[in-house]
């Protein structure tokens, strides 16, 4: 019963399927069976970040200026033919590359001959940006001109992306305020907490305050960075800064004003990604797990909200971006890492 894969595997917890099963039905068989050796949602969710092994990868950083003044980093794969697909991988609230899941799929993308790129949120590639605001849950315009930019560059090479968390969030609400503009083959999200006001309350509870707290480390410290040259334009004093405790009031009193929302529940409601799922025409595939300790079961969309382009893949457990497999500790094996390339692979043979 823990089981979860592509169409075809064998008892997948829960598996809303779309209009391209006919392709996977092709794949060879793929199935997600959680580590026996991690029981429980946070171990599968502190795993990755703690112990998987990352890659040394052969990166090329490049800084990618915005229209505002501001910029975000890229960090690029070695270059192949001009008609090799790209793959545009988003990380995490406070990710970078260097995440676990970031270096692993990007290792993956790789391997599998194609290019790959990490596109840095602001602030997140270890060097602060330049304007007092930063980024957030429903921040599509950075994505949007990268993609625009990408496909004026190599015309001929196939764009996808994937996102994690809180890019996947961003992810998918670019897909839907693009619907059939978005020039995409495909995309993936895995772990999207797709009503950030329930996940905001979910955090709080339980074990997840330690998520929480770790989050807000970072986050304050950044804040705290921007007082030097950005005090006036800051909404709170570093007084006030530091006593911030929760991620409802870091984004009641600082998201959310510096990035044009009344208040938290103003861009929770604005950034959502759930609103946006059923106008997407992008192949897109999901992964998520019920004991996902950032949200709550009712957070996962229901059928009835999905075009027939989304395949969302729901297993009972895996934690947050973690869906560890394996025998053994030694032999552990990361279930994007297999799913998405799988997905990717069919669509890209469709493109080209």
């Amino acid at each position: 019963k823990d089981t979860c894969g592509s169409p075809g595997a064998g008892a997948p917890v829960e598996l809303l399927s779309c209009g391209y099963t006919s392709i996977m039905r092709h794949m060879p068989i793929q199935t997600y069976k959680p580590a026996w050796w991690l029981p429980g949602a946070h171990l599968q969710t502190l795993w990755p970040a703690l112990f998987r092994r990352r890659q040394a990868l052969q990166l090329t950083r490049e800084r990618f200026e915005l229209a505002d003044g501001d910029f975000i980093d890229l960090d690029w794969t070695p270059a192949r033919k001009t008609d090799t697909p790209i793959i545009i991988v988003l990380h995490g609230l406070e990710g970078s590359v260097n995440s676990s899941y970031a270096n692993g799929i990007m290792q993956t993308i790789m391997i599998h001959g194609w290019r790959g790129v990490t596109m840095h949120f602001r602030g997140c590639s270890g060097e602060d940006n330049r304007l007092p605001r930063a980024y957030h849950s429903g921040d599509t315009a950075d994505l949007a001109t990268l993609i625009d930019t990408l496909r004026q560059r190599l015309p001929s090479a196939p764009l996808a992306a994937i996102g994690y968390s809180l890019g996947g969030n961003v992810l998918l609400k670019y897909l839907g305020e693009q619907q059939h503009n978005a020039p995409l083959v495909a995309a993936a999200g895995v772990s999207v907490p797709f009503e950030l006001a329930k996940c905001a309350t979910r955090i709080k509870q339980g074990f997840s305050r330690v998520y929480e707290y770790r989050f807000l480390q970072t986050l304050r410290e950044k804040m705290l960075a921007k007082l030097p040259q950005h005090g006036v334009n800051l909404p709170l004093t570093a007084k006030q800064i530091k006593k911030i405790r929760s991620m409802r009031d870091f984004d009641e009193y600082l998201t959310a004003p510096l990035h044009g929302f009344h208040h938290a529940d103003d861009y929770y409601m604005q950034a959502s990604s759930r609103p946006f799922l059923k106008k997407i025409t992008v192949p897109t595939l999901l992964l998520q797990a019920r004991d996902d300790p950032f949200m709550t079961p009712d957070v996962i969309p229901k059928k009835t909200e999905l075009p027939v382009c989304i395949q969302l893949e729901v297993c009972t457990r895996g934690g947050h971006v973690g869906f560890v497999t394996g025998s053994a500790p030694w032999r552990a094996q990361y279930w994007p890492d297999i799913r998405l390339p799988i997905f990717l692979k069919s669509h890209f043979a469709q493109d080209i």
